[in-house]
């Protein structure tokens, strides 16, 4: 090799050493946005209320878990179908996330009425939880789901919800023949204290007050109801929320779309779905004694059950439980993983 070739054979080698890096950069990038997701999910809350911006939370720490390469796009409450039809809607791929309430499909699959929440059951968030991750409840949640083209990803736990009434309820009995908005199991408990109940959209609760077309109604968490000016149209609130002493929403994904991601990603889902869950039941926490006397501000008259009026009323819904469950042999399994649960906590 002469010298004027050895020169150009080493300008050639510094020239494509230096543009190596530029080259596997830009490479990178273009893997990078070739395998970005984009999801769309639809929540149960209205925009801009606190529950709506845990949500919104929740997709920026997906992003920021997955590095980018997966982005949620969050939308309220019936903003892309009515809520009512989320469960078809994210199985036949409209969108490829909801956050739920298993509640709602307890009609047609049993043991749902028992992953959302158990009237009387476990008066502590922090125990419905742990049966969850502690006591097979996830792997339950998503046998519930499989058979639908579904993933059960993780649960957003939180206490009770209160009853909102139009007349006065000092003890359980005062329930009786009055009309009332229950869903899931709490409509089947709750049919056992005389209540006649319909099952209405969260999104019809406010109406349904205001019109006397219910006399009592559940519907969210003390601070959500008062962001949704329940405190206008009832004038009494009534705790402990028997029908729902704890709460689980959660987070189901369409089956295909799972399938679609890295483990990486479905990592970052469950993480940073559990991390909602502990902000958003430490916010109602605190924020409970303050919207309590918002309420009381507003005109309502907060009224305390008698602690020993609950536990005798309780034998009554245990004995609903059971007849919720049926013969169903998943509810059937799922209440009794979580009857031992509670057996072991002292509550039965």
């Amino acid at each position: 090799m002469t010298n004027t070739q050895r020169r150009k054979f080493l300008k050639g080698a510094t020239a494509a050493a230096l543009g190596a890096p530029a080259i596997v950069a830009a490479t990178s990038l273009e893997a990078r946005a070739q395998s970005k997701k984009t999801w769309r999910m639809q929540a149960l809350w209205g925009g801009g209320t606190t529950p709506m911006k845990h949500e919104e939370a929740f997709c920026k720490r997906v992003a920021e878990l997955t590095g980018g390469s997966l982005e949620i796009k969050a939308f309220s409450g019936g903003q892309i179908v009515p809520s009512a039809q989320a469960f078809d809607a994210v199985r036949g791929g409209a969108f490829q996330l909801m956050k739920t309430y298993d509640g709602y499909t307890a009609g047609k699959i049993p043991a749902h009425g028992f992953t959302s929440s158990v009237p009387f059951g476990f008066p502590e968030a922090d125990q419905f939880e742990a049966w969850f991750y502690e006591r097979g409840g996830l792997d339950l949640a998503r046998k519930s789901y499989a058979p639908a083209g579904l993933t059960y990803i993780a649960p957003t736990v939180y206490g009770e919800e209160p009853i909102h009434s139009k007349v006065p309820i000092r003890k359980i009995a005062d329930m009786n023949g009055l009309k009332g908005r229950f869903v899931g199991l709490a409509s089947v408990v709750m049919k056992e204290f005389g209540i006649a109940v319909s099952p209405l959209p969260t999104g019809e609760v406010y109406s349904a007050l205001d019109k006397g077309l219910i006399d009592i109604a559940d519907r969210g968490d003390i601070k959500a109801n008062y962001e949704e000016g329940l405190h206008e149209v009832a004038k009494y609130l009534i705790l402990p929320g028997v029908h729902q002493p704890t709460t689980a929403t959660c987070y189901v994904a369409n089956t295909g779309a799972w399938g679609t991601l890295s483990d990486q990603e479905k990592a970052a889902l469950a993480v940073a779905a559990r991390e909602v869950s502990g902000t958003l039941r430490q916010e109602l926490i605190v924020s409970n004694g303050e919207y309590l006397q918002k309420f009381k501000a507003a005109g309502v008259e907060v009224i305390q059950l008698d602690p020993a009026d609950v536990a005798q009323a309780r034998a009554k819904a245990i004995a609903a439980w059971d007849k919720a469950a049926g013969d169903d042999a998943l509810a059937r399994e799922v209440l009794g993983s979580q009857k031992a649960l509670m057996g072991d906590l002292g509550l039965l």
